[in-house]
């Protein structure tokens, strides 16, 4: 098959999900673009996915499929705790993961750090869709600040952390935050009952091995119980992987029922991917992926750092 033409004066994004596998899409509008002190960036308007944001030429959150993303980056967790408050999270420039875990009515506090202010201001300008006003809430406390960096120098406790931060990529602002030190860090931080759950990197077959197992592997050496789900997002070209990790809790035994309980008590928002169905799905995870984490020795060190292409 030739290849599909490309119209002179048209602007395309072209994304390695692969070093061999290239995933294309017409760019209708350049919102803006450059690189901050950690990372190159684009914001630009897409023909499928619309309002998108690229950090170093990766896909980090489009306005079509963010929901997918965010509600299931975010709700397992909170909803798996009986009664969370303080949340801690680690990245989140867009500012959608704050405005998911801000529809909880009991939530008292939310710390967000991320290490890169120029992004978040960014982000607070082109893309409201993503954060809808959330950076104004009074409960949301945002620091500008490396992740790592702000829990050794912090004697504060959560009930949840979210960590929606880039993949690990080489010289990336990221790679300490899927090290053991980093799970160890946050396992004394959080308190009785709390959950940590962290995006993983890419479930499909030809993509499992990059990242997702390795990061399950850490967090168990560290946490007493892990979970791990999945949820397709179109704009990433792959199913994508989340890992959970609790002294106490496990998020995969909430019954569909219990979850659609939960949402209805504590929620304010009307979800659009995220239910008591969705739940199960997203935790049964296929044999494939249950075979290669039973497979997998690699723990992520400071040390011996995981790189994804």
């Amino acid at each position: 098959m030739d290849k599909p033409p490309i119209k002179p004066g048209e602007l395309w994004h072209f994304e390695y999900i692969t070093p061999t596998f290239i995933q294309g899409e017409l760019v209708e509008k350049v919102l803006t673009k450059g690189r901050t002190r950690y990372q190159k960036y684009i914001i630009h308007d897409t023909s499928i996915f619309g309002r998108t944001l690229v950090l170093d030429d990766k896909t980090q959150s489009a306005a079509f499929d963010e929901f997918v993303y965010h509600e299931a980056l975010v709700h397992p967790a909170m909803l798996t705790h009986p009664n969370p408050k303080s949340i801690f999270i680690a990245g989140g420039g867009e500012g959608a993961t704050a405005r998911e875990v801000l529809s909880y009515r009991g939530v008292e506090k939310v710390t967000m750090v991320d290490l890169d202010q120029e992004i978040v201001e960014l982000c607070m300008r082109y893309l409201p869709d993503h954060h809808q006003g959330c950076f104004k809430d009074r409960r949301l406390n945002v620091i500008y600040r490396d992740a790592y960096t702000f829990l050794q120098q912090s004697e504060e406790k959560f009930d949840i952390a979210v960590i929606d931060v880039p993949d690990p990529l080489e010289n990336g602002p990221a790679i300490n935050l899927f090290t053991r030190e980093f799970y160890l860090l946050l396992f004394k931080h959080m308190n009785k009952d709390g959950l940590v759950i962290a995006q993983s990197g890419p479930t499909g077959p030809a993509f499992m091995d990059q990242c997702f197992s390795a990061v399950s592997n850490t967090m168990a050496s560290v946490f007493p119980i892990v979970s791990v789900c999945e949820a397709f997002v179109p704009s990433f070209g792959t199913t994508w992987g989340f890992v959970i990790g609790s002294d106490s809790l496990d998020p995969s035994k909430l019954s569909t029922q219990e979850v659609d309980a939960r949402i209805e008590l504590r929620i304010e928002n009307n979800l659009s991917f995220y239910d008591g169905i969705t739940h199960s799905g997203m935790f049964s995870t296929p044999k494939y992926l249950r075979e290669l984490m039973n497979k997998e020795t690699r723990i992520i060190t400071k040390s011996n750092p995981l790189f994804v292409p």
